[in-house]
């Protein structure tokens, strides 16, 4: 069986999750939701802390998009180059 995976696939896999879950949280905080999500996951981690969400910032909301689909991108090619020689050298070591 092949567990090969392609760098290329996985860095657009991985940058399009990564990038696709900050556009949910760049809506969320258009609508307004996000502070009430933060106290939430805040409460339920039993932490305290003063975060405050601030106000949509379409442009601050675009940086975040595509930082984080760049820097997903990134890591996904590196984790797939990482998984390819790791198995590769045990797969001809056994």
């Amino acid at each position: 069986m092949n567990h090969h995976i392609d760098p290329t696939n996985t860095a657009l896999s991985v940058g399009a999750f990564m990038g696709g879950w900050h556009l949910v949280w760049s809506i969320l905080v258009a609508l307004g939701w996000a502070q009430g999500l933060v106290d939430f996951a805040l409460w339920m981690h039993m932490i305290s802390l003063p975060y405050v969400v601030k106000s949509f910032d379409f442009s601050a909301a675009i940086v975040l998009i595509a930082v984080t689909t760049i820097m997903g991108g990134v890591f996904g090619y590196i984790f797939a180059r990482i998984w390819n020689k790791m198995y590769g050298d045990m797969h001809h070591a056994g």
